[in-house]
């Protein structure tokens, strides 16, 4: 049974199947939450707030075929709106990012490069290359046009190679 299925089992007060819903996503939900609110408590605290919002809401969902960017989209805000109570922000330890990077190192080194980027290219880039959305569905997400989806995905690229190039230089040296 695939998530389009499932979410319309769950819409229709199948718990199991939300059940069912929230861990095929709970990895999801946790890179986004991690790569907006940066520490594991406030992570652990807007899952929390994004699930039971979500199963408070699943009769909500327009489209079942939607069910992770719909409650992506849940988790932003609630991420978000954590962020405007506290007024703080906090370094992400990055061994707590789980992605398949072949080396450690790797993974530091792209995270410390995306920590960079002001927070609205951090998130675009951990939805579009991390997440694996679409243009369209980051789009729905995050409740902006397309456009405004790859203009930023744009940005962040050439500032991801200006932070490359820079670090690169200071690295080695420039010939």
């Amino acid at each position: 049974m695939n998530i389009s299925e499932k979410a319309q089992l769950a819409k229709q007060g199948d718990k199991e199947a939300f059940v069912c819903l929230i861990r095929a996503v709970e990895r999801n939900l946790f890179i986004v939450a991690r790569s907006i609110v940066k520490n594991e408590a406030d992570c652990a605290d807007a899952m929390q707030e994004t699930i039971a919002k979500a199963f408070s809401n699943i009769h909500t969902l327009k489209e079942p075929a939607y069910f992770k960017t719909w409650i992506i989209r849940i988790l932003i805000n609630e991420c978000n709106r954590m962020i405007r109570k506290k007024k703080r922000v906090h370094p992400v330890p990055y061994d707590m990012r789980n992605t398949t990077y072949t080396s450690e190192y790797e993974q530091i080194e792209l995270f410390e490069v995306i920590d960079e980027l002001d927070e609205q290219l951090q998130t675009i880039v951990t939805l579009y290359y991390i997440e694996d959305l679409s243009v369209k569905e980051i789009a729905k997400v995050l409740e902006v046009s397309e456009g405004t989806v790859k203009s930023r995905l744009y940005r962040a690229r050439q500032k991801l190679s200006e932070l490359a190039l820079g670090e690169g230089e200071a690295k080695y040296g420039s010939s």
